[in-house]
């Protein structure tokens, strides 16, 4: 049975799981249980990590209680039947006079000995052969009322097999009448971008990511349907050319472009069938780049040791503490600033006699890494241990939906920094910038220099084989960072 808050511990890892209710588990397989690992053994993280699992879990869960929905897309269906029919029409229309056409392809024979079986069918064509017999030009005609029959008869069908909203009972009279009229869909249905988080999910993407990425697949959809292109290609282009972004973010649109279309054209049969022999569309697009001194002049820059005292200094005078704190700590350890916030108590560790920043959550693999305490930092460190309320070293209300605690305190930076007269160029990361530079030119080797600020090295040697350097190693080289400036 699930535990409070969906949450199992199976093994050190946390699970997420839920009951699913008798009435509806024929539409789960017969499966009584949800269950899906969050690959993580934090209480805390598990809580945020299973929320859009269980939103996901009750959505079908809904509606497989409401009845079945008409499918994403079903506009595109209905349309091809109705032209369906109007194609044998005509082709019935021109053999009754004579004309030798084409055969067209039909219903498979099940579905035409079932539409016949139809009492209500049979009776309704019976009674439009013979009124239609007396008329010379009777059996043209019928074929004009057999098809609105048939056109009659699938919408009924529709009506009778689905939960229709009143505006797609609306839609589905006027598809009928007249499918000329409709204008197709987007292949990006919410349908295939529900299915597509669901997986992200369970690879354990992060969310704020695939949010993101989802926004801008839904400008796609919006485009492809406001225009009426097919998704190749120019469209792409077109649809890049029409955004005043960077190239930059424009990057970061094809990304998302691309990830889905693969995730499709390997999941979606649907999608494989459609765009069967078709190449990725968002793939081999050239985007404007900065060369030379333009590219330089808009690359982030580092501040100077006196710079970041006097950020540190502004910060204090404007009663911003814990920024001020902040800053010290990005300045003597190149941490980025997530980094630090994410730090516990417990994760002020002593390694060889050498006391340590553990830093276990980070957006890299090699981000997780140890960094030596500066002499400079442990009056600060203290203070910030001992005034701890809930665990966390630096302390903040920040906490957004993504569990991102520095959200407030790199605001409150950005607007500190442009009131101080530094332009987008610089920014809390330019710290980071500020720390290696200044290891550098203490000839720290740049191998140390990639341990402490949690970047690969780029080679199997030391990446995979090597356990680094030693606690000692890692602490003399943090020691070189001259003494920031502050009052």
């Amino acid at each position: 049975m699930p535990k409070a808050n969906n949450l199992e511990l199976q093994g050190g890892t946390y699970h997420v799981r839920m009951d699913i209710p008798k009435d509806v588990r024929g539409a789960f397989g017969g499966r009584r249980i949800l269950s899906l690992s969050l690959k993580t053994g934090s209480r805390e993280e598990a809580m945020f990590r299973r929320l859009p699992i269980l939103h996901t879990w009750k959505s079908q869960i809904k509606a497989a209680r409401e009845g079945q929905a008409l499918p994403e897309g079903w506009q595109d269906n209905v349309s091809a039947a109705i032209d369906q029919v109007d194609q044998w029409t005509q082709q019935a229309k021109r053999a009754r006079i004579g004309e030798v056409v084409p055969a067209l392809p039909m219903p498979e024979p099940e579905d035409v000995k079932r539409a016949m079986e139809n009492p209500e069918l049979v009776a309704a064509m019976t009674s439009l052969i013979q009124r239609r017999r007396s008329d010379p030009m009777g059996m043209i005609k019928l074929e004009d009322d057999l098809a609105r029959l048939g056109k009659q008869l699938i919408e009924k069908q529709i009506a009778s097999n689905h939960r229709l909203t009143g505006e797609q009972s609306q839609e589905l009279s006027l598809l009928v009448k007249d499918p000329s009229a409709y204008k197709a869909r987007s292949p990006i249905t919410k349908a295939r971008l529900a299915a597509f988080r669901m997986h992200r999910l369970e690879h354990h993407v992060a969310l704020k990511t695939i949010n993101q990425q989802e926004s801008k697949l839904l400008n796609l959809s919006e485009f492809l349907q406001q225009t009426g292109s097919p998704l190749d290609f120019d469209t792409v282009t077109a649809w890049l050319q029409g955004m005043a972004l960077s190239s930059k973010t424009k990057q970061q649109y094809l990304l998302a472009g691309s990830m889905f279309w693969q995730w499709a054209m390997t999941h979606e049969p649907q999608w494989r069938q459609t765009y069967k022999g078709h190449v990725n569309p968002f793939e081999k697009h050239t985007l404007p780049t900065l060369k030379g001194k333009a590219k330089k002049d808009a690359a982030r820059k580092a501040f100077t040791i006196a710079e970041v005292g006097s950020l540190h200094t502004a910060a204090k005078k404007q009663g911003l503490d814990t920024l001020a704190d902040l800053i010290l700590l990005g300045g003597y350890t190149g941490a980025r600033i997530e980094e630090l916030c994410q730090l516990r108590t417990e994760n002020l560790i002593t390694v060889d006699d050498v006391k340590m920043f553990d830093i276990v959550d980070s957006k890299t693999v090699a981000g997780i890494r140890q960094v030596p305490v500066h002499p400079q930092l442990t009056a600060l460190v203290d203070r910030l241990t001992k005034s701890s309320t809930n665990g966390y070293l630096v302390p903040t209300d920040s906490n957004n939906k993504y569990g991102i605690r520095s959200d407030a305190l790199s605001k409150a930076f950005g607007r500190l920094k442009t009131t101080m007269g530094f332009d987008r160029t610089r920014v809390f990361h330019s710290i980071r910038g500020t720390v290696i530079t200044q290891l550098v030119r203490a000839d720290v080797p740049d191998r140390l220099i990639k341990e402490l600020v949690g970047h690969e090295t780029g080679m199997v040697t030391f990446d995979v084989y090597s356990d680094g350097s030693s606690s000692q190693q890692k602490f003399d080289a943090v020691a070189k960072l001259p003494t920031i400036p502050i009052s």
